[in-house]
């Protein structure tokens, strides 16, 4: 890869100082969002994870619900005598409801660590587009090292100004 040769001259150029300090700053807000994108993506990651074992505990919770409705079923239909079942039927009667009603509160966590999910991918989302533009800012910031054009610096502080933004925007969600 060829290295870009700063000249004698251009170092006492005042312009050529600034955007040198321009594309050190838009280097580090492009460093701070790379690393906010890269932990939204990982706690994106851990709250899915999070939500598919919930949604798992609740399958199972329902699948014991429905066993012991199954139980009860059976145990009412072929025994002959119901007085003898009664505190079996009881049981699994109390078991049902518990498993029912345990099942509702995990299904509401559930799809709280859903909502969680959801939102850490908004804020990585905005984080990535963020970091995009950024990275954006700092390409058309250096191109005016080698074709000394003004335009250049110009479009690349808007482009890191958007992205800023949505770094900004990320992390208030």
């Amino acid at each position: 890869m060829t290295e870009i040769e700063v000249k004698p001259e251009h170092t006492a150029d005042p312009i050529t100082r600034r955007v040198g300090i321009l594309v050190g700053v838009v280097g580090i807000l492009l460093s701070v969002v790379t690393i906010a994108s890269h932990r939204a993506h990982t706690d994106a990651v851990i709250h899915r994870t999070e939500s598919n074992d919930a949604w798992s505990y609740y399958q199972a919770k329902k699948i014991r619900e429905n066993t012991s409705e199954i139980a009860l079923t059976l145990l009412r239909t072929w025994s002959p005598d119901p007085a003898r079942i009664e505190i079996p039927a009881q049981k699994l009667e109390a078991a049902r409801l518990k498993y029912a009603g345990d099942a509702e509160k995990i299904q509401g966590d559930a799809k709280a660590k859903d909502e969680e999910t959801r939102r850490e991918e908004r804020r990585a989302l905005r984080f990535d587009i963020g970091e995009g533009f950024l990275e954006l800012g700092l390409v058309l910031c250096s191109l005016y090292f080698l074709a000394r054009k003004n335009f250049f610096p110009v479009f690349g502080v808007l482009a890191a100004v958007f992205g800023t933004a949505m770094a900004v925007w990320g992390s208030l969600l």
